[in-house]
């Protein structure tokens, strides 16, 4: 008798904390957002906001607030989920096309498959997992100026004026056009003058003179966010002019909130902060660098070191109303993409599984891969391929049928993935020979590689391609 009793006392205790949860003042989607942030922010404690500002963010059960994941990627898609996804060309490949409306296209098919999965994560309560959320970390808008630079082919290159247009596009793709709730939410990275060696992105300084920086590296975030109003920033590893990036006032606070009134989130790139005291060796220890991050304007830390701003409270560094701040635009954003407000009032909620790799997003897919090859010379007009005089062709190159690194970085995984070889086997495989020579491994050194002498026989009839 005692058990039923206690039973029916914690199911009441239960609806009575749900009902409470419910009358908040937050949950009332009628009221207006910054009211309903100000509400929220009020009933958190210290400790409770400063776990809220890293990238992994727990939920807070007795307000009724999901964990949540701020951390994902859609380069050219959706990436890194175990769902099959419409995979687009890498970001250097849709540059090529130079066509803004495709990409933004590209933005919206994207933020489109994106909803699919967040909307059934968040019936089922599953906001926190990694790369299922809605705060896409893309577009790369660096400008692509030196070649050791890892990444360069996940910008748009090394024009500054092509890449503000296309990373613009692309946003807006992204985050949809209704007035009050946003589709996904685009971050332009990385903050700023980041495309040196990647050996050393910890701890380089760049110091750029003052033409090329508001003439080469600042232009397209200028665009991103005074034109294309992009709610997302990520700030570099890098330093700039002596200041790390994410602790840098002439950048976030000065440029990036006076003069082009930012109003969005700025995010750290993954574990950037502690680079602070471990690299750039500009602070003595990590709690005065935590502080001087926030101070500077960078809001959201992917890392594990934002909780030393409670610390950094008790000692004077900063005050609490200096994390309300970041925490409201952190709040902003989650408000936008809809999670706390009933699904029928925001218009995506209905966005359902069948979206995923449908057959109009793949032919969009597929459209982007053809406008993206350039073609530099036509000779004898070769192309289009005429099986009537052509006896054979000879792919050479560990990339000719490699579907790994076809994917490029930062990717979703499709269905299927063809390779150059099996689209030629497809296409002409019972017409025209085909030959395939590895040559060498993507990182081998140069070993007994077939010479070309062997492969380019007959070359009036024999057709070779180096991939």
């Amino acid at each position: 008798m005692r058990n039923i009793s206690f039973f029916f006392m914690f199911c009441f205790c239960a609806l009575f904390a749900h009902a409470q949860v419910g009358n908040f003042p937050f949950r009332n989607a009628d009221l207006p957002l910054e009211v309903r942030v100000k509400d929220l922010i009020s009933r958190l404690t210290l400790e409770e906001k400063v776990q809220l500002m890293q990238h992994h963010s727990p939920a807070i059960s007795r307000l009724g607030i999901p964990a949540y994941d701020w951390w994902n990627e859609a380069l050219h898609g959706v990436a890194r989920t175990s769902e099959k996804v419409t995979v687009f060309p890498q970001a250097i490949g849709m540059a090529a096309t130079f066509d803004t409306d495709a990409i933004h296209k590209m933005g919206d098919i994207t933020s489109t498959e994106g909803r699919a999965l967040f909307n059934e994560d968040l019936k089922s309560g599953k906001t926190g997992t990694r790369y299922r959320g809605l705060t896409y970390w893309t577009p790369n808008i660096n400008i692509f100026r030196d070649p050791r630079w890892g990444r360069g082919q996940e910008t748009y290159g090394e024009d500054p004026y092509l890449t503000a247009k296309m990373g613009a596009a692309i946003v807006r793709g992204l985050e949809g056009d209704d007035p009050h709730y946003l589709k996904s939410v685009a971050c332009a990275k990385h903050y700023a003058v980041h495309s040196g060696p990647e050996y050393n992105r910890h701890s380089f300084d760049a110091r750029p003179s003052v033409f090329d920086l508001w003439d080469t590296y600042l232009p397209a975030f200028r665009e991103l966010v005074t034109k294309a109003k992009v709610h997302g920033v990520m700030c570099a590893y890098n330093r700039l002019n002596g200041q790390p990036c994410c602790g840098n006032d002439p950048l976030l606070a000065d440029i990036l909130r006076n003069q082009w009134h930012f109003d969005g989130y700025v995010t750290s790139d993954c574990w950037a902060l502690k680079d602070f005291a471990e690299f750039h060796k500009t602070h003595p220890e990590h709690t005065i660098a935590m502080s001087d991050a926030l101070l500077a304007g960078t809001d959201l830390e992917c890392g594990n070191l934002y909780h030393l701003l409670a610390e950094g409270v008790k000692k004077g560094l900063h005050s609490e109303r200096d994390i309300n701040v970041s925490l409201s635009r952190l709040f902003t954003i989650l408000f936008k993409i809809g999670m706390f407000d009933p699904a029928e009032r925001v218009p995506y909620s209905s966005i359902g599984r069948e979206v995923l790799e449908c057959e109009a997003h793949k032919q969009h897919a597929e459209c982007m891969a053809k406008e993206s090859i350039v073609l530099l010379e036509n000779k004898n007009h070769l192309l289009p391929l005429d099986a009537s005089k052509i006896k054979s062709i000879a792919l050479i190159g560990p990339n000719a049928d490699n579907g790994q690194t076809q994917l490029a970085n930062y990717f979703g995984t499709p269905s299927e993935i063809v390779t150059p070889y099996m689209s030629l086997k497809r296409r002409l495989g019972n017409k025209i020979k085909i030959d395939y020579l590895p040559g060498v491994g993507i990182v081998d050194k140069l070993k007994n590689a077939p010479s070309f002498a062997q492969v380019l026989v007959k070359p009036c009839s024999r057709m070779s391609l180096f991939l």
